[in-house]
């Protein structure tokens, strides 16, 4: 499982792992990567996916009509083999299917096709989830990439923006007094405008989460040197982290999130919980693009 497969476009390259169907590596033509070092010393993932739930519930368990079911951070489908279904020289698609393991976690008859494509300076991931079983299905998404920081274009840690495509004045949540779980009470934007400058110290405390971002697009890296240009147009909330001082920072989409403090309800109850009839699925794209400058 540990044999990730290449593929290339003209301008970009990249390598995935089978298990979690997880993006390893992306390099610009000159062999520059624009991913996490996975340096052990802080975070060893690179851009797993969250599914069949976003982030954390409370006591790692959910209950689904009155039964409780474990579930730990993020769900299962970062830590499965994947399926390898296509691959060419640009593109490779990978399935996840459920089976008696996952069953006894996530009682559903689930279907995960995760795709990737590389085309000029974009890679598409595309992520199609599909309900093959008899009942409603409840489930969650979500992308978790660790992009460079500094990115290899020059410029410090300091100059690095993420430029939002809206404005985004709207308060923002962190994570609150139980682990994992989001503070039920929110705190002001740290966007100026469009824009905002990260530091370390703004992830002291955990994750960034916008749930109510009006943007679905934005980017990373130095003003008016080459950069990231990263669309989400299927996710509707946004969390940034990193392990305060690493070499990374993840921007991360989701359709879901973590339970709030105090969380007791169902699984239907989960804010951004979404459900899937029998037959019916729903893709969730996310690309990244290298803008030169």
């Amino acid at each position: 499982m540990n044999d990730r497969i290449a593929i290339a476009s003209d301008q970009l390259s990249a390598s995935i792992s089978p298990l979690g169907a997880e993006l390893w590596s992306l390099t610009d033509a000159q062999g520059r990567e624009l991913m996490t070092d996975a340096d052990p010393q802080w975070w060893t993932g690179h851009a797993p996916l969250l599914f069949p739930f976003v982030g954390r519930s409370r006591g790692d368990v959910y209950r689904l009509n009155d039964v409780d079911y474990p579930i730990g951070q993020h769900g299962f489908a970062r830590t499965s083999p994947f399926t390898l279904v296509h691959r060419n020289e640009e593109a490779v698609l990978f399935r996840l299917e459920a089976d008696r393991e996952t069953r006894t976690v996530y009682p559903f008859d689930f279907r995960l096709d995760m795709g990737f494509v590389l085309e000029g300076p974009s890679l598409r991931m595309t992520a199609t989830v599909m309900n093959r079983g008899e009942t409603a299905m409840p489930f969650c998404f979500g992308y978790h990439p660790a992009f460079a920081w500094p990115l290899p274009y020059g410029g410090i840690v300091e100059e690095h923006r993420i430029r939002f495509e809206q404005a985004e004045p709207a308060p923002i949540r962190k994570v609150g007094s139980e682990p994992g779980l989001i503070a039920l009470e929110s705190v002001p934007s740290p966007v100026e405008g469009k824009e905002l400058a990260p530091t370390h110290a703004m992830f002291a405390g955990d994750a960034l989460i916008w749930d109510d971002l009006a943007s679905r697009s934005l980017t990373w890296g130095v003003p008016g040197r080459p950069h990231l240009k990263i669309d989400f147009p299927d996710t509707p909330w946004l969390g940034l982290w990193q392990k305060p001082g690493a070499h990374y920072l993840c921007v991360e989409p989701w359709a879901g999130m973590a339970d709030p403090v105090g969380f007791t309800g169902d699984v239907w109850d989960k804010q951004g919980v979404m459900t899937l009839l029998p037959g019916d699925s729903r893709s969730f794209r996310m690309d990244v693009t290298l803008v030169d400058v």
